[in-house]
């Protein structure tokens, strides 16, 4: 089956554009997705991406605050924003008849928010109750996306709290606003998609006439966040004052998500095999057979899969009782690993997983909202937007050799393991 239409262009300001009609729905989805997450934050800036992004809905060149909610939902569409380690995007799904709005609400805060002191410290102060809700005052907050990456990495941009520590949210000023957003949100560092019910040749127009007179600022120069493999098990521990049960959080560095597509995809199916339903192999162990632990789930990526540049992280998670050893937990974590090293996955084990997420991948697609953000994502990060579509015949391609070479490499001489231990165990050895 041929895949869906796609047209990719570039306007004269650099802002690349990924049209998708399809007119299943009078709906249409408009995503805008730049080039900057909190990997490129500055140290004393942590959590900087995300404020930025909360202050891009406080009002622009032409509308005060709040305007943008009301003009959105006043049309019947649904709006949000997302930072995420290499990107930040916004997003519309209104009407079809509402598409010129959309374009235009986009592209005048693309042209110039309004970044005031009033605006800043509002902003931060809802930050700050967002980081207290979801991170502070949680079983688990920050559990592992924010606990496990100063364990696994090394360098500021890796392993910093993308969340932001209150003392450098509370140090921000509105001249530090307004260099990242002469920085980072330029036409030429950001990618316009259109999806859903309209023609062709009519958004063209509308994205001109929007988007045409938006002043050019060269991109940034993307830098480099490599850093070297890990040598030997690296460890960490924290105390959560909420959680209820000690858990373990695992982090492996994975192949180059950009470069090494299908390598990447091995280390989905891999785990897949491990910990996706009751047949999985961790699930029937450490879960149903011994059992170890309550709670497990493994998966590529801190965010979840083609979110991030190189280097990206496989996690393994897993909550256990008070009773059971630790070391006991990782110890029946390796002889499985070792296992699958050993004996290939049979063929049916590969079946269910990729089909499970063949069908996970096409209802997620089916969604305006969640198709309209992997199109503009992939092509941010991978220059190729019809890599969506894609993706599931080379999932489904992945072999049995493959998914056991990912498990091979999962040894305890590279990986970092978190360990999170109750208040209430306090200094109790396991």
């Amino acid at each position: 089956m041929a895949d869906p239409e796609l047209v990719r262009y570039t306007l004269d300001n650099g802002l690349r554009v990924v049209l998708a009609p399809d007119a299943t729905a009078p709906v249409v989805g408009v995503s805008v997705h730049y080039d900057v997450g909190f990997r490129s934050e500055p140290e004393g800036r942590t959590g900087f991406a995300h404020l930025f992004e909360h202050l891009m809905f406080q009002g622009s060149e032409s509308l005060e605050k709040l305007a943008h909610f009301r003009h959105v939902q006043s049309s019947g569409g649904t709006f949000n924003g997302s930072t995420h380690p290499d990107y930040t995007d916004y997003f519309e799904v209104l009407p079809s008849a509402a598409l010129e709005r959309a374009l235009f609400l986009e592209a005048d805060r693309m042209r110039a928010p309004k970044l005031t002191a009033e605006n800043l410290a509002n902003q931060i102060d809802v930050v700050k109750e967002e980081i207290r809700l979801n991170v502070l005052n949680r079983p688990y907050g920050g559990f592992p996306w924010i606990t496990l990456p100063p364990v696994l990495y090394s360098t500021f941009p890796n392993a910093h709290n993308g969340y932001g520590g209150f003392e450098d949210l509370e140090s921000a000023t509105v001249e530090d606003c307004a260099a990242f957003f002469d920085t980072y949100y330029s036409p030429a560092n950001a990618v316009l998609t259109v999806a859903g019910d309209f023609e062709v040749d009519n958004a063209k127009k509308l994205i001109e006439d929007n988007f045409g007179d938006v002043p050019h600022r060269p991109a940034p120069q993307r830098p480099s966040f490599a850093e070297p493999l890990p040598t030997t098990e690296l460890r960490g521990e924290i105390e959560d004052a909420h959680a209820p049960l000690p858990a373990l959080g695992i982090g492996y560095r994975m192949p180059d998500p950009i470069n090494d597509v299908d390598g990447y995809l091995a280390y989905l199916v891999l785990a897949g095999v491990l910990t996706d339903g009751d047949g999985s192999r961790l699930q029937q162990r450490l879960v149903h057979r011994e059992p170890l632990v309550v709670d497990i789930g493994a998966g590529a990526g801190l965010f979840g899969p083609f979110e991030a540049r190189d280097p990206d992280t496989f996690t393994i998670t897993l909550i256990h009782p008070h009773e059971v050893p630790r070391e006991r937990v990782l110890a029946a974590l390796d002889d499985e690993l070792e296992k699958l090293a050993e004996n290939p996955p049979s063929e049916e084990e590969l079946r269910k997983v990729t089909a499970r997420w063949t069908a996970s991948l096409h209802s997620e697609h089916d969604r305006l909202v969640s198709r309209t953000l992997a199109l503009g994502s992939f092509e941010l990060l991978y220059g190729d937007a019809s890599l969506v579509y894609k993706l599931a015949d080379r999932m489904s391609a992945v072999t049995s050799e493959a998914v056991s070479a990912a498990a091979k490499a999962l040894r305890p001489d590279a990986r970092a393991v978190l360990v999170v231990k109750p208040a209430s165990e306090g200094n109790n050895e396991q």
